[in-house]
This record gives structure tokens, C-alpha cells and sequence, in this order.
């Protein structure tokens, strides 16, 4: 294993070059390599063009040699090292392309695959891959979860052992100041525009309850799907939603830290979810959050509890900054949920006492990096 000051492993992060809006995959990865190189880990990045997930012959084959020969892709960043360094490749590059992970490991040159989502529409190329892998690292324990369900065994050796180990590193955060909210309450979704949150249902949602004061930010992507971008704005439109919702596009630096700080409430109600980064992101800001249950962003909105120590109304389960909601295509139950969350003064309060205290209690990035590093250092 390379060296890389101090004795620590050298890492290559190999991730797609083609995912342009600012997505939790991409967060991670960003925020990984700083917490790395914050470590005193030699960290490149290299990024790959191409249709990811699977992407064609050609993408699979640049990335083989990419693999085998510690090429840069054209867009690395960082100095090179003179013994070839830890390779970790995003998920939505790995997973579809098994057979450029299954030469390098012939090549003795295996490489991680960092799952920020499954390919569960491939599961035989997903199975494949992760096969040929050094280990997967995975951003949630539902995605190991259904990794394991799904592939378990995945390699063994001649006693029978299994040796594709499934790893869990949690996404960490940063801290940031507790969000004042505003009057009336406002609902804040920060997601790209895409079939998958499911904006449409959350807006039928809050058609239902216009009786009531309230007001809404969509802060996400309008360019990764347009087709459907225009749906969300024409459903604004024909819900007469137009003076309560307003479509504010991908934000970043000051712009996005004030829609964060007049939220009273966020909302992801994604069709599918490993984790929701923007969960915890809420959190760290006091922000309660609703989300869909069934999803990994429960999981990312019990990441503050304090286990048993704080009982719900009738004991058992801890209080949660929010609620998962069982959701369809019917916006019905979103819509009491909402109906509720404004209609109850008590219920308000304790979801913001929750999330408050949760926002103490969530790792940081450099927990984060310190758990990869320790999985790969333990391999070498």
C-alpha cells in the first residue's frame, strides 16, 4: 500500500464527471476527500466522462485502464504518488462496469466502491462488481442492508469465508448556526427537480392545506431533468400555488444559507432514498424534518437520537425531529401531516426541541474520512 505522510495510505477517488448538479453523491465525495486530505492522506481525484451508470464499451474500457494504470482521466487534482495508491471508485461508475473491476483485481490492483446508491436495475452487474472488489463503503447502513440481502454471499475463499466486506461510513456535517424561521412557517425542499423527490406529490400536498399560513422554497437543480422542472412549474401554476411556492433553482454560499435560515420545516419525500444527506443538513440547523418512510432517510433523521433516553408521548421509541410518513401517489397522508405539524402548537415545538438537540449529537465530516481510512488502512 502506498505511503502518504506518516504512514498514511494514498487514495485515488475516481468519480463521475457527469453528474453536474450538486447531488449528495457529489457532497460526499467533496467532503470526504477534504476530511482525507485534512488527515494527512495524499488525495486525487479523477473524474470520468460518461453515461453513468453502465455507460458504453468504450467509457467501461477507459475506465479499465484507468484502473490498471493510475491514469488521471484528464481531471485529476492533487500531486501523483510513485507507488500506485488505494483506489475508491463512486458507485454509480463501479457498479455498472464489473469488468473493469474484475481486471484490475486480476492485476492485483482491486479497487473499493464507495455506494452512495445501489443499481438494483442491475443486480447481476452490481453483484459482479462488488465481487471484484477490495470492499464496499457504503454511505448508509440501508444501503449495506440491501447490498448484503441482495448479493450475500458475494466471494469466499476456499474455507468458505466470505471476502467482499460491506462497510458502513456514515455522511457527517458541518456545523451551521440554528435557522430562526419565519411567520408564517416555511416549508423548505432542497432536492434537484426530479421524478424521484417527487415534488409533484409534495406540491398536490400543499395544495390541501392553502387554508392555512404557510409558504414554500423548492432549492434544488431545475437542469438535471427540464422536462420535469417545467411539470413542477406548471403544477405551481395550476394548483394556484403561485404566491405561496417559489422555484428558486441549485443555490450555493450565502443565498442557500438564507433560505436554510427562515425554514421552520424541511421536507424529502424522495420515492427512494439511501440516506438524505440534506436530512442531516437540516438538522444541524435545528430544522425538523418530514420524510417518507421505507426510505434510507429515516435513518438520516434518527442520526441525532439519543436512543432510549428520550421516550416519545407513551414511552418506546426517543422522540424524532420530524416524522416518516407512509406515502403512494396519494398526497393525502403528506397533507394531514402538514395539516398537523400547522394546526398544533405543541407538536411544533417539540419536532424544533428535537432537532435542536439532535444538531449536538451528529459526527462530523472527519468522523466520517476517519472511518474510511481506518476500513482501508486495516486491508492493506
Amino acid at each position: 500500500m502506498a505511503a502518504s505522510g506518516a504512514g498514511r495510505p494514498a487514495v485515488r477517488l475516481i468519480v463521475p464527471g457527469n453528474v453536474l448538479h450538486n447531488s449528495g453523491g457529489n457532497a460526499y465525495n467533496a467532503e470526504l476527500a477534504r476530511g482525507l486530505t485534512d488527515l494527512g492522506v495524499d488525495v486525487r481525484i479523477c473524474r470520468i466522462d460518461g453515461n453513468w451508470p453502465v455507460g458504453s464499451e468504450e467509457e467501461r474500457r477507459r475506465l479499465a485502464v484507468l484502473l490498471l494504470d493510475g491514469g488521471d482521466a484528464g481531471g485529476s487534482t492533487g500531486s501523483a504518488t510513485a507507488v500506485p495508491p488505494v483506489t475508491i471508485v463512486d458507485g454509480l461508475v463501479a457498479l455498472g462496469a464489473p469488468r473493469a473491476l474484475e481486471e484490475a483485481a486480476a492485476a492485483g490492483r482491486p479497487a473499493w466502491i464507495l455506494v452512495h446508491m445501489q443499481l438494483a436495475e442491475y443486480p447481476d452487474l452490481e453483484g459482479r462488481a462488488l465481487a471484484a472488489a477490495a470492499g464496499a463503503i457504503c454511505a448508509s447502513s440501508t444501503a449495506a442492508s440491501e447490498l448484503r440481502a441482495r448479493h450475500s454471499p458475494l466471494r469466499h475463499d476456499s474455507a468458505g469465508v466470505s471476502q467482499t466486506p460491506i462497510h458502513v461510513a456514515l455522511p457527517g456535517t458541518s456545523a451551521a448556526p440554528a435557522a430562526a424561521g419565519s411567520n408564517p412557517p416555511h416549508f423548505l425542499a432542497v432536492a434537484a427537480l426530479l421524478p424521484n423527490k417527487d415534488q409533484l406529490l409534495l406540491l398536490h400536498a400543499l395544495a390541501g392545506i392553502r387554508d392555512l399560513p404557510w409558504t414554500a422554497s423548492l432549492v434544488g437543480s431545475d437542469a438535471a431533468d427540464p422536462a420535469y422542472a417545467e411539470a413542477v412549474r406548471s403544477a405551481i401554476t395550476g394548483l394556484g400555488l403561485g404566491d405561496r411556492v417559489s422555484v428558486e433553482g441549485e443555490l450555493r454560499g450565502q443565498a442557500l444559507d438564507a433560505e436554510w435560515a427562515r425554514a421552520d420545516l424541511s421536507l424529502l419525500i424522495s420515492q427512494a432514498e439511501t440516506y438524505g444527506m440534506v436530512v442531516t443538513e437540516s438538522l444541524a440547523r435545528g430544522i425538523p424534518v418530514v420524510v417518507r418512510d421505507g426510505t434510507g432517510a429515516v435513518e438520516a433523521l434518527a442520526a441525532g437520537s439519543p436512543g432510549t433516553a428520550e421516550a416519545a408521548d407513551g414511552g418506546g421509541a426517543p422522540a424524532l425531529p420530524g416524522a416518516a410518513v407512509v406515502l403512494g401517489t396519494d398526497p393525502a397522508p403528506l397533507e394531514r401531516a402538514l395539516r398537523r405539524w400547522l394546526s398544533t402548537p405543541e407538536l411544533r415545538l417539540r419536532w424544533r426541541e428535537a432537532a435542536l438537540a439532535a444538531r449536538n449529537r451528529l459526527p462530523g465530516w472527519d468522523v466520517t474520512a476517519g472511518t474510511v481510512l481506518d476500513f482501508i488502512a486495516a486491508a492493506g
